[in-house]
């Protein structure tokens, strides 16, 4: 089974609420996969705006 992503933040999610957004609209329709341990010194995470750590999808429809 594709793990799911939130639509907003593209963190992914294991429950039924975002942790980061507290939104519920997911996707299953996502592409590649990036994971974030120190976002405060990641450029990529600056890139993004990703300010929390976790594991993220690069693309989500």
């Amino acid at each position: 089974m594709k793990k799911k992503a939130c639509k907003t933040c593209k963190i992914f999610v294991d429950g039924d609420i975002c942790p980061i957004c507290k939104k519920s609209s997911f996707s299953t329709n996502w592409q590649g996969r990036i994971h974030f341990l120190d976002t405060k010194r990641s450029m990529i995470a600056h890139e993004m705006g990703v300010d929390v750590k976790g594991e993220y999808s690069i693309k989500v429809r």
